[in-house]
């Protein structure tokens, strides 16, 4: 859209799907609004699986937790697994623990009704940890504008990508695959394939959110989400012409720099010049 002065020129996008992870590295829930907050979409990845030394677990080393499907109930969280399920709640509270993600310590209370069911259905101690509003997960201080905070995130609030990016992928590819594989929280239509890498600052209903950095992606995009089969692609594919300093990259890393708004399913994006 050009601005009646000729001056200023802003590109629309519009928003096709949102989804959140509640348990980092489970099944997402698709929703068609979702309130920022300040660690990011609200429920998502506050919660997380730990072995028994309260290091993070994901589908990096146990893919089958792809199939761990997640929706909402009127207390919290339903888990099901095959004929298997299991409530969580919101939150909850409890004495705090040190847990590890990637490089980082922060505080979260386990859940032991949750670590329990999740051991017997992986047959090995697992735990399973909340993250509390008290409990706070810089991110990258290279990437940050105010100190912001995230959740069990891999290291930033929000992940968005393009339909098209994942329309010119699967164009290359024998056999299609699904925006799950990417496990973003923003999908937009509009543009042109990977046009989000130049994302720089950007407006949804009021928000104002900035890119932060490319997502490197890794061997989870080879996971089938349906099935827990793993593939080398699409990873193989995208090593060819997404590459960058020995780097896989798809889709964008973003932080709000505003919150406590919704963002909706066709929601326009603005960018701000």
């Amino acid at each position: 859209m050009k601005h009646a002065l000729g001056v200023f020129f802003y590109y629309m996008y519009q928003i096709s799907q949102i989804f959140i992870y509640p348990i980092k590295s489970l099944g997402g829930i698709s929703l068609n609004e979702s309130y920022i907050e300040e660690r990011g979409l609200q429920f998502d990845r506050r919660w997380m699986l730990c072995n028994d030394q309260n290091v993070f677990i994901t589908q990096r080393e146990i893919n089958e937790l792809a199939l761990f499907k997640l929706s909402f109930n009127k207390n919290g969280f339903n888990i099901s697994y095959y004929n298997s399920s299991f409530n969580i709640p919101q939150s909850i509270k409890g004495n705090k623990q040190k847990v590890k993600i990637w490089e980082d310590e922060c505080l979260a209370v386990e859940y032991d009704a949750g670590s329990i069911w999740f051991s017997n259905i992986l047959d090995f101690k697992v735990k399973l940890f909340y993250m509390p509003n008290d409990s706070e997960r810089k991110v990258d201080l290279k990437y940050a504008s105010n100190n912001e905070i995230t959740s069990f995130s891999d290291g930033y609030q929000i992940l968005i990508i393009g339909q098209e990016s994942l329309n010119d992928l699967n164009n290359k590819l024998e056999q299609k695959i699904d925006i799950n594989r990417f496990r973003p929280n923003i999908v937009f239509e509009g543009g042109k394939a990977f046009d989000e890498d130049n994302f720089m600052a950007f407006y949804i209903n009021n928000i104002l959110f900035k890119g932060v950095k490319k997502c490197g992606r890794c061997n989870i995009i080879t996971i089938n989400q349906e099935t827990g089969v793993i593939n080398n692609e699409p990873l193989s594919k995208l090593a060819k012409y997404r590459t960058l300093n020995n780097r896989v990259l798809f889709g964008l890393n973003i932080s709000a720099l505003n919150f406590n708004e919704k963002i909706k399913v066709n929601d326009f994006i603005e960018l701000k010049e």
